[in-house]
């Protein structure tokens, strides 16, 4: 072979081990180390690893405390603004509060009527005679009648008696004939201002803020009764804005549509623990040795049946069930059981002569008797004047009424009734003037 040819085979031969260097590269490398002695691995730390810290939550904002109002106010217009700066600063929109609050009128006859309610005033047997009037309950049967389908379903839904229902629209407005001319925020304005209820009425007050805010209640609807009811049942704003309901289904809720009050008093008589089926009062005969110490008190059926006690009626009286006897005019008047459901009543109106008036219109609508022994109707109320003077001896007496405030209530009827029983009376609780007499002159 020439050099010539050698030195061209040779080129060939190391043109084809560096294309293999440059294809293979590092795998040749390797295999060509793998061939010497081990390479001391040097060890490759690993990185750190990566800590997120996460930020400290911000504290949830507390809700601002509700302002105080002052004790006493200088004018109507004081109590106005500063009403109107502390709702502010609880949140509620400057323009709804001065919408309602703005046109709001101070009215002298609303104090007058806060301190003298009829059933604090009237003897039981009045106040009953006028809730039961011929013209009351037989346009309650003719309303009653005519909302039978509503009035059916509601009690279905509720349990609540569809004559109680109608009965209380019957006392509240007539059927919906009065609703109220009185502007309720001026009426509820007056109250907050007079001071007596000033939280309630402000509370009632920011209620009707809400109503107006959600749809629920028009700004030109707001005439109602002089304590703020509202509507054909008169809800209060607080109340409504808790138990309203949507009776009619167009997606509103108001006290002067029939089908959303009448739902909505059935719904609030509901969740204030009404029992289906169950009267509000039994009347019944007292045994001649009755102790009248038992007065107020609630026992089981069971209890008072074994102490000779049932209605006179013949109705059954549950075993279990708590009853209270109650003597609405004394030893000489008719003696009640009252049921649970005479107390669900008295959450519309926090008097016993109002609870009576409407369990008693609810059975004449119904058409049941009434009460059947006579009142003591030659006996007298006191006045309000008489009231106080009564409560204030017999609270110098020892015999706390719990404040001398001229209102006939169950502090001070209690407070008579132990006095009765330390000066040779019956004890009965009954005040009049006959059995007052040595207290109020």
């Amino acid at each position: 072979m020439s050099k010539t040819t050698r030195l061209s085979s040779n080129n060939k031969i190391k043109m084809t081990l560096l294309k293999s260097v440059l294809v293979l590269g590092p795998a040749i490398i390797l295999a060509s180390c793998a061939s010497q002695a081990p390479v001391q691995q040097v060890p490759v730390s690993k990185p750190a690893p990566v800590v997120i810290v996460k930020p400290k939550p911000k504290p949830a904002p507390q809700p601002k405390p509700a302002p105080e109002p002052k004790a006493t106010y200088s004018s109507f217009s004081e109590w106005k603004s500063d009403f109107s700066t502390r709702a502010v600063n609880q949140g509620y929109n400057a323009y709804d509060v001065s919408r309602i609050l703005d046109s709001a009128q101070l009215n002298s006859q609303v104090i007058s009527l806060d301190s003298n309610q009829a059933e604090f005033v009237k003897m039981p047997w009045d106040y009953a005679d006028s809730a039961v009037s011929g013209g009351r309950i037989s346009t309650g049967k003719s309303k009653f009648n005519d909302q039978r389908s509503l009035l059916s379903r509601l009690e279905s839904q509720y349990g609540v008696n569809a004559e109680i229902i109608t009965a209380i629209w019957g006392m509240e407005s007539s059927y919906g004939a009065v609703t109220g001319n009185s502007y309720i925020p001026s009426s509820l304005a007056t109250l907050a201002y007079d001071g007596r209820r000033r939280a309630w009425a402000e509370d009632q007050l920011l209620s009707l803020i809400k109503l107006i805010q959600s749809g629920d209640v028009y700004p030109s609807q707001l005439n109602g009764s002089w304590a703020g009811g509202m509507g054909h049942t008169q809800f209060i704003p607080g109340t409504w804005l808790e138990f309203g309901v949507d009776g009619d289904g167009d997606g509103r809720r108001s006290p002067w549509v029939t089908a959303d009050a009448l739902s909505s008093t059935a719904n609030y008589l509901s969740k204030s623990g009404w029992v289906r089926g169950l009267s509000p009062f039994y009347e019944v005969t007292l045994p001649a040795n009755f102790d009248f110490s038992l007065l107020g008190q609630k026992l089981p059926g069971s209890s008072w049946r074994n102490m000779g006690i049932s209605p006179i009626d013949g109705a059954y009286l549950d075993a279990n069930t708590a009853f209270e006897m109650w003597l609405p005019a004394g030893k000489d008047g008719p003696a009640l059981l009252l049921s649970p459901n005479f107390d669900v009543i008295k959450v519309y109106n926090n008097s016993s002569n109002y609870a009576l008036g409407v369990s008693l219109l609810g059975r004449g609508i119904n058409g049941q008797s009434g009460i059947q022994k006579s009142w003591p109707r030659y006996e007298k109320p006191l006045t309000s004047a008489q009231v106080r003077n009564l409560q204030q001896r017999l609270t110098n007496a020892g015999y706390d009424t719990k404040g001398v405030d001229g209102i006939m209530g169950t502090n001070t009827r209690n407070a008579f009734a132990r006095w009765q029983a330390a000066n040779g009376q019956t004890p009965d609780g009954f005040v009049t003037l006959n059995s007052a007499s040595s207290l109020i002159w």
